[in-house]
């Protein structure tokens, strides 16, 4: 029985359990249930604290978990990413007194507070810089009127957290982050059947089915328009010409293709919805 790590809080939780319900696992109903067994898939899924899913992964006590990059190589576990699930995204920056900082060389030999000190003390070590790190559970944006630190680096969205402490964003970006699938080592050929069910909801999400019927001679620059995965399918109707097409199109390129289709000379252009895919 595969054993699986999940959030059992914060952003990343909430995404994690749709996402495993709409790839057709049980999930849990209560938010005190920290144990689901899911009988029919061969599955059980552990509610754990989202900083802690990497180390139980990365020891072998479990075999896969869903995590966030930046909690995965902050915890300097062994546990290795099998795919990006591309939701929870967050960006990681360096901020400062508004004028102070321009480079990221001159906070050498300076205070730098962080809750992710592994990762930026990695970042920083890559880029040649010495620090004194201030590890903080949250709220870096106070470090520095607070006295604890002279530099924070911390999760940017838009800005406006920081501005209202009167920092702003300097030098490069630490990490892009975003959720991932991660597995302990050696055991990545467990997380494929999960994997392929969660690549199939992030098909669906990302993806519509396009039905419309083309005449038949501008069908080739309508399948330019929707090429599809690998190619777009064309059948006879029985008007000799016009052909029947379908095709997956990205879901926020939908309004755009059916005005070139409707321009092209398309006709009947429908478009559906995917419940479940796999590619």
């Amino acid at each position: 029985m595969l054993r699986v790590a999940v959030p059992n809080k914060g952003i990343l939780s909430e995404t994690a359990i749709v996402m495993l319900k709409e790839a057709g696992y049980a999930v849990r109903r209560d938010t005190k249930d920290l144990h689901v067994v899911d009988v029919e898939n061969d599955i059980e899924f552990f509610y754990l604290r989202p900083r802690d899913i990497a180390t139980y992964v990365g020891s072998g006590s479990l075999d896969v978990g869903l995590t966030g990059l930046d909690l995965l190589l902050d915890s300097r576990s062994k546990a290795e990413s099998v795919a990006d699930l591309r939701f929870g995204g967050s960006t990681f920056r360096f901020a400062g007194p508004v004028g102070k900082f321009k480079n990221l060389s001159e906070i050498a030999g300076l205070r730098v507070a962080t809750a992710y000190s592994n990762l930026v003390e990695d970042f920083l070590k890559r880029e040649g810089i010495s620090v004194t790190l201030v590890q903080l559970d949250g709220a870096v944006e106070s470090a520095i009127k607070l006295g604890v630190a002279d530099v924070v680096a911390d999760v940017v969205s838009t800005g406006n957290t920081l501005r209202q402490a009167g920092l702003e964003i300097f030098g490069p970006v630490i990490l892009d982050s975003s959720a991932h699938l991660v597995a302990g080592p050696g055991k990545s050929a467990l997380a494929e059947s999960l994997l392929r069910r969660l690549n199939g909801v992030i098909v669906a999400r990302e993806y519509v089915i396009f039905d419309y019927d083309c005449p038949v001679e501008v069908v080739e620059q309508a399948a330019a328009i929707t090429p599809g995965i690998e190619s777009p399918t064309i059948s006879p109707l029985r008007d000799a010409d016009w052909v029947a097409v379908r095709a997956l199109v990205k879901n926020n390129e939908t309004n755009q293709k059916m005005d070139a289709l409707y321009a092209l000379g398309a006709r009947a252009i429908l478009v559906s919805a995917i419940h479940a895919a796999r590619i």
